[in-house]
């Protein structure tokens, strides 16, 4: 018994955010602890077999992660109960087709097809930064990435672009008023709006001609003026 919950997750315990039937069958892979958190990420052969549908079942899942290149930020994974997430994005080449982890406006992880220049790219939200040796700053992303980079302008809470899958920083953006921000938690999660002001913990955006509020920790910065990927 104590291994079977090991392995498995009942589907009534799982994470509202995975967009799979919960009766019908009683367990589902239960991914294992990595970057991303069971609310804001998924099993990959979950997302293969429930999300994409790329397999029928958990061991056709396994087959295509053995036999063919599944790439998740430009690295090839093997692993099925590897945990992807938010903003990650899966590479199938087999099929020429790249997607990015998203939240529908219904809180569900979603996947996103997007163009094959979009995948060579990867906004990170900063979580921590500290200073390390010779001066360099270490960036510390929320998908679990640490960084080395001369970026010490960047401030908890940007979003700093990474080039996929060198990790080299390509842009910082700036969580700042004007900026666009995607949210990631809350009633308005998968909304898209503009910053307006920002007052200690709290965000207020404006999206089309209304304006709202939300926690600050909810939104991640996907671009200056406009989204630089896209997102809907």
């Amino acid at each position: 018994m104590g291994s079977k919950v090991e392995k498995h997750l009942s589907r009534l315990a799982m994470p509202k955010t995975w967009k799979i039937k919960r009766k019908g069958i009683k367990y589902v892979t239960r991914p294992l602890p990595g970057a991303h958190s069971f609310k804001q990420g998924l099993p990959l052969s979950v997302l293969l077999r429930d999300v994409l549908k790329l397999a029928r079942t958990t061991k056709e899942a396994k087959n295509i992660l053995h036999n063919q290149e599944v790439l998740i930020d430009g690295t090839r994974v093997k692993e099925n109960k590897h945990i992807v997430g938010f903003m990650d994005i899966i590479t199938v080449p087999k099929i020429k087709k790249s997607f990015r982890i998203i939240f529908s406006k219904k809180g569900k992880l979603v996947a996103l097809e997007i163009k094959p220049d979009e995948a060579k790219f990867k906004p990170c939200k900063l979580v921590g930064k500290k200073i390390v040796r010779k001066g360099k700053m270490q960036l510390n992303l929320y998908d679990g990435k640490n960084i080395l980079a001369d970026k010490k302008e960047a401030k908890v809470g940007d979003t700093i672009v990474l080039e996929i899958p060198s990790k080299k920083v390509k842009d910082v953006l700036k969580l700042e008023k004007g900026s666009t921000v995607y949210l990631t938690g809350g009633k308005h999660i998968g909304e898209i709006g503009i910053v307006d002001n920002i007052k200690e913990d709290v965000l207020i955006y404006k999206r089309d001609k209304d304006t709202y509020e939300t926690s600050k920790r909810y939104a991640f910065v996907i671009g200056k003026d406009k989204p630089i990927i896209k997102i809907e």
